[in-house]
């Protein structure tokens, strides 16, 4: 990362109501929905944000700006986010708050030890959650000073992004059975119906990552996840 970037100049105060005012939050996701409920976090809490969409985009963004927050999603299209994760924890101009996000909770264990400060499980909704993650933290002297208000708000992204989200995944499978391509596919199914709440997609999703997984033949399980895909797809009933 180089030596150069620096914050932005101006840095509006942040107060009880929009504490995280001033801070740039960078979310790399390749989910449009779940994107889209960290953008209206964001917006109800003060903070800029922007979206790099892979690792590459990523390395992108980051020669550019030094972001206050990063938030990694650990299964991207061109790698695991973890390998980004040791990366940013380890460079000498350190982003103040790196935090980890999955669909699968028994991978944020390890976003720990690759050296994020903390972890946001999906699905990313709260408001109170998102914002003490973060303020949690920040140095002190970026904080607010006084009381914290606790809202209870949940976001809700338009279902516009989840439909996004299942048209991006059958274009990417589109009958294929390569190896890696389906492991990535029920990943990222299985991370964007968790933060759907679309229990029977996560749960098909799953039982094609398990059956990957333990070298079990999973043809019945991909012709299921691909059957559910192509109703929702079709109905646009898709929450």
């Amino acid at each position: 990362m180089p030596s150069t970037l620096a914050y932005p100049a101006y840095m509006p105060a942040a107060s009880a109501e929009r504490p995280l005012a001033g801070l740039t939050v960078l979310m790399i996701e390749d989910s449009r929905f779940a994107s889209e409920a960290v953008r209206l976090l964001c917006l109800k809490s003060g903070a800029r944000i922007r979206r790099a969409d892979s690792l590459l985009a990523a390395q992108r963004h980051l020669t550019v700006y030094l972001p206050s927050v990063v938030i990694v999603d650990l299964g991207l299209p061109d790698g695991s986010g973890l390998d980004l994760i040791r990366s940013l924890a380890t460079a000498s101009q350190r982003i103040p708050v790196i935090l980890a996000t999955s669909g699968d909770d028994s991978r944020l264990a390890e976003a720990a030890d690759a050296g994020a400060d903390g972890v946001l499980s999906k699905p990313i909704e709260s408001l109170a959650v998102f914002q003490k993650a973060v303020l949690d933290r920040l140095p002190p002297a970026q904080c607010p000073d006084g009381p914290r208000l606790v809202p209870s708000e949940i976001v809700a992204p338009d279902p516009v992004a989840y439909h996004d989200d299942l048209a991006h995944i059958a274009e990417v499978l589109n009958g294929s059975e390569d190896e890696p391509t389906l492991d990535y596919a029920a990943r990222f199914l299985a991370g964007v119906a968790r933060s759907a709440h679309d229990d029977v997609l996560e749960q098909a999703a799953e039982r094609l990552a398990f059956s990957r997984e333990t070298g079990r033949s999973f043809g019945p399980d991909l012709a299921r996840l691909a059957g559910l895909l192509q109703e929702r797809l079709e109905s646009r009933a898709v929450i």
